[in-house]
Order: structure tokens, then sequence, then C-alpha cells
């Protein structure tokens, strides 16, 4: 197999042999792959990859075909498509992947979009639904709200019936963020005049915070799942009293197995529907083959994309 390897600091594609699926374990021939800002983190080592994972092979998400089985392997047969949130080694052109991680990709939806959808939608829908208790009619802000969690966090909270304020800093994007069903779109300069909000997505950092607490409502809910404009920030905890609010943080990749099969069954039953139907998509910013790895990163680290960047095998 071909696989992105990080050596040093730069990508190099490499011959490998093919990996062997275990116990539980299945072998996917990848199609497609979505970058995501972890990868960056990890190419410039400050976020290491799980130890059931590859070391030195990026990537957090894939979709491709299964090609073989390993032993107690049954949720699946030789030929399904199939997609899964991984904990690294998306980036090649074959992966073991345990069975329990992986979705089916529905008919009709083509690799490309399956490849940018495991992550984005499982981080979207486990901190929305399943961390915040979102519910039908709240309302809620989404930061950062034109990358592919952005995105994707947009669309599951407009398909639960909820008012959504998303930022956006590039004027550029406005339009195709409320294009997604967003009821307004506005620089994050001034989003607290929008509220109050019932749950806040943080997928930008620090600088939001302050901002974030004095617009929630009572019992509203802040979720911090990305911090790349910064991750120390000041709160005033008479903000947190006043609003009997709740902050809290998550990842996914270094959850234990149970808890990532756990957040893959949720988005079986409540997101694949609505993707299967067209109700929810993927939007795509740029592919690369994987013999351009190195312009995929840094076309994700030029940011302004509107979606997934895509890596196809």
């Amino acid at each position: 197999m071909r696989s992105v390897v990080i050596r040093d600091g730069d990508l190099v594609l490499e011959e490998r042999a093919d990996p062997i699926p275990g116990a539980g374990q299945v072998l996917v021939a990848v199609k497609a792959a979505g970058l995501n800002a972890a990868d960056l983190l990890q190419r410039r080592g400050f976020y290491p990859a799980p130890p059931d994972a590859p070391a030195d092979v990026p990537g957090l998400e894939l979709s491709g075909e299964v090609v073989a089985l390993g032993e107690g392997a049954t949720r699946f047969t030789v030929g399904d498509r199939v997609m899964a949130v991984v904990g690294g080694g998306g980036q090649s052109t074959r992966a073991v992947v345990h069975e329990r991680l992986l979705m089916p990709v529905p008919n009709g939806v083509i690799h490309i979009a399956a490849g940018g959808f495991p992550e984005a939608f499982t981080t979207a829908h486990d901190a929305l639904f399943t961390q915040c208790g979102l519910a039908m009619g709240e309302r809620v802000c989404i930061h950062g709200a034109a990358g592919g969690v952005g995105t994707a966090a947009v669309q599951l909270a407009v398909s639960a019936g909820c008012e959504v304020t998303a930022t956006v800093r590039d004027p550029a994007r406005h339009a195709d963020v409320t294009a997604l069903g967003a009821a307004r779109v506005v620089d994050p300069a001034g989003f607290a005049d929008h509220g109050p909000f019932d749950v806040v997505l943080e997928l930008v950092g620090a600088p939001n915070m302050a901002a974030n607490m004095t617009s929630l409502a009572s019992g509203g809910r802040i979720a911090v799942i990305g911090v790349g404009a910064g991750a120390t920030a000041e709160i005033n905890l008479l903000e947190l009293m006043r609003s009997r609010a709740r902050i809290h943080g998550s990842t996914l990749r270094a959850r234990a197995l149970e808890d990532k099969a756990d957040a893959a069954r949720r988005v079986e039953r409540h997101v694949l529907p609505l993707l299967a139907t067209g109700r929810v998509q993927v939007p795509i910013s740029s592919t690369f083959p994987l013999d351009d790895v190195a312009a995929a990163y840094d076309a994700f680290a030029a940011g302004g994309k509107f979606g997934k960047i895509i890596l196809t095998a």
C-alpha cells in the first residue's frame, strides 16, 4: 500500500506492506480521506496518534470498500462501502478499522463526500446532542461555521429545528453558510448582539470565551471542541453562576473503543438518514490526489475554505 508518512515535519509517500486485520477488524481499500486540523497539528508534533493507530501516518477519517475481514468480523462483507472516524492511518490506500467504528456509506453518496463526512458530522453531533443535549427550537451559536465541523453543525442544528447564528470571519463565505440554513451569519466581533443562546459550539477558541459567557441564556451550555485561535482564556465565574451555565470540552481521537463506537451508532441512527436523503451534505472545498498531499495541507493551512479538503487514493 501507499501511505502518507510524517518524517521530520515533512510529508512523504511511502510503500508499506498491507496491514492484516485482527479480531473484529476490517481491511478497507481507502478511496477518500478528509483532511482535518488535527492532521496539521500531528505534522508539527503537537497531536500524537493514540497507541492503536500508526504513529507516523495521519488521517482521522476515511471512506472506501471492504477488502478483507478479520476473525469474528461480521457487520460487513467484502465489497461493502464503508466510512469511519479512525485514530490515524486514514491517509493510506489501505487501512485496518475495527468493525464497530465503521458506518455504511448510503446509496447515492460518492466516496469523496463520504471521506469528509465521519469526523465532521460525528464531532458535531456528539458535541451538540450527546454532550449539550440540544433540543428542538433552541438557539445555537456556531463559531467557525465555514469549516468542516462548522458546516456539519449548522446543518444538524437546522435539521433539529433550531435557530442558528453562525460566525464566519471571511465575508465571502457568509452566503455559503446562509445557504446551509443558518438564520444569520455574522462576523465574530458582533455575535453576542444576537443572543441569548442556549448552546454555543466553540470551534475557534479563547478569543470568543468572554462574549460566549455574556451571551448565554439561563441554563446555557458551551462546548469547546476547537482552539486554533488560542487555548487560554479568562472566565468570569460570576457570569457562569448567573446563567447557571455549563462549559465542557471534548475530542474524539483518544476515546476508548466503546465510546467511539457509541458515537458512531448515534450518527448511524440519527444522521445517516439525513445524508441519504440529501437533507445534510458534505460541502467540498477541493480535492487532491494522494500524490499532491503537501499541496492539500498547504491549502488547508491557508484558510478561507468552505467545507472539506479531501485526499483521493
